[in-house]
């Protein structure tokens, strides 16, 4: 399906992002934005839990997003969530309330995804280019770093360190003392030792810094002369000396200095100088562009079906040596099933979550035939999947984990019907695959019931197939333990009773 308009939603640790831009072609024109400084990071307590007022003033911020996103469909608005929302013990409690308030699903996106997107952005907010580019982004709880040449990203990485973060530890009275940049600085360096030898490897022939760390630096640097254009090396050594004689962040005023970015500009400065100094950066250019673009480009490679979580899906078969034809009979049956409970054209994410896992059940086997499930679901759950946000990733590993063996290991499946019969689906699809040939399986029907599950088969498939009705039988006692029931009904053939 084809939208005029797309809406993406950047909950940072920092500052929350609406950004809606109008789809031309494959390019997208913003429209229209808007920001909340929420601090989301700067609310998290010492439990790594954000506390209410932070969540309250979040959620306000979301309703006034919601309110501009009244008219959009839910397929053309995608929401995603940074760091603090990774880090958060609480964050399964507050995205809950937050949907609520804003209207959409949220998605806590993993480091290296952020990465990514990020890279996206501001790819496309540059010219086309054959050089490779370094792409730095100052969040509010992490720093995101990539390499890449065009619109592809070779080498990304995520820093736990941040400017919010940051000034809190180091600068949290508001005093900037010098032995508390050297600290910050020093710390932010020990991260960025585990990329450096990587990244000086494989070369950039220029600098890019993207989101408000890198913008309000180098909007000051201009202002105040020691800029032309951009970060350069000497702007930043002036700039830490005029923060330091300031000596206290209620005593910042330099030109092009936002009042609103003082409190966390120390934390975001101190590692940006400790960039340059570990990388041996010289200058750095700055993107308009950010995770908020990235995001926009990303959901219309989707709506366009360029899907880049069809592409991850692809790579992981071919990495892990899956076997192809058995993956498409496991996906053709269990999307045949799932057709049946007349669940397909209700929910189309359902259907993507199913053919996903169906490509995918297998490739734990690479590792060990015993148990490869359990393999599968390891990797699938911990690897890094670029397209996927974090919620995807464990639903897609649950399904994989719940597709063989025993049910009872599921803690975690959701409580709603739609999870089961997705796991009946893929078990089902399993089960009747085993032989790992191509047979033109009898008509199958199924339903589910208030108790489970009703599954209509031919009398003469389990008389001709003894191993599968066994198989069945097994099924049925592993779907009662946890208390569902299947029912399995004959379906009779006329034509044999008729001969």
């Amino acid at each position: 399906m084809q939208y005029e308009t797309l809406a993406a939603v950047d909950l940072g640790s920092n500052s929350f992002h609406l950004q809606i831009g109008r789809v031309v072609d494959d390019q997208i024109y913003l429209l229209d934005g808007l920001r909340e400084q929420v601090r989301l990071g700067a609310g998290l307590t010492r439990d790594k839990r954000i506390d209410r007022a932070t969540q309250v003033r979040a959620l306000d911020a979301l309703r006034r997003f919601s309110d501009r996103l009244r008219e959009f469909p839910a397929e053309a608005v995608r929401v995603v969530g940074t760091n603090a929302l990774r880090v958060a013990k609480n964050s399964r409690q507050f995205l809950a309330e937050a949907k609520d308030a804003l209207g959409f699903p949220i998605e806590i996106i993993a480091g290296r995804e952020e990465a990514r997107l990020i890279y996206l952005g501001v790819a496309h907010s540059l010219p086309l280019s054959r050089e490779k580019r370094l792409v730095i982004d100052i969040g509010g709880g992490s720093t995101e770093c990539i390499i890449g040449t065009g619109f592809e990203p070779e080498l990304m990485d995520s820093l736990y360190m941040g400017c919010v973060s940051y000034s809190l530890k180091y600068f949290g009275d508001g005093r900037i003392e010098k032995s508390a940049f050297k600290q910050a600085e020093l710390a932010a360096r020990g991260e960025l030792q585990t990329i450096v030898k990587q990244y000086t490897r494989h070369g950039w022939a220029g600098a890019v810094g993207s989101s408000g760390t890198a913008r309000s630096i180098a909007s000051i640097l201009e202002a105040s002369g020691w800029s032309e254009q951009g970060i350069n090396a000497t702007g930043l050594d002036k700039l830490r000396s005029a923060f330091l004689k300031a000596g206290d962040v209620g005593r910042l005023s330099l030109p092009g200095m936002r009042e609103d970015r003082a409190a966390i500009l120390p934390g975001g400065l101190a590692i940006m100088c400790a960039a340059f100094d570990e990388l041996g950066i010289e200058s750095m250019s700055v993107s308009d562009a950010a995770l908020r673009q990235g995001v926009l480009y990303d959901l219309l490679g989707r709506v366009q079906e360029h899907d880049m979580r069809e592409v991850t899906v692809h790579e992981f078969m071919r990495r892990y040596h899956v076997d192809t034809a058995q993956a498409q009979r496991v996906a053709e049956l269990a999307r045949r099933l799932h057709r049946q409970m007349g669940e397909s054209e209700s929910d189309p994410h359902a259907v993507q979550a199913l053919a996903r896992a169906a490509a995918l059940h297998e490739i734990g086997i690479s590792i060990a035939h015993n148990g490869y499930h359990k393999h599968s679901a390891y990797v699938i759950a911990n690897a890094d999947m670029p397209g996927f946000s974090r919620m995807e990733q464990s639903q897609l590993a649950r399904l994989v984990l719940a597709h063989r063996g025993k049910l009872s290991k599921l803690p975690e499946l959701s409580p709603v019907p739609a999870e089961w019969e997705l796991v009946f689906c893929l078990r089902l699809a399993s089960l009747f695959c085993r032989s790992r040939t191509d047979f033109e399986l009898p008509q199958l029907d199924c339903e589910m019931t208030e108790s489970g599950f009703r599954l209509f088969l031919p009398e003469a498939l389990l008389e001709n197939r003894p191993l599968s009705a066994a198989a069945l039988e097994e099924e049925a006692d592993e779907w009662k333990s946890i208390g569902l029931r299947i029912e399995i009904r004959p379906i009779r053939d006329p034509a044999a009773e008729a001969g």
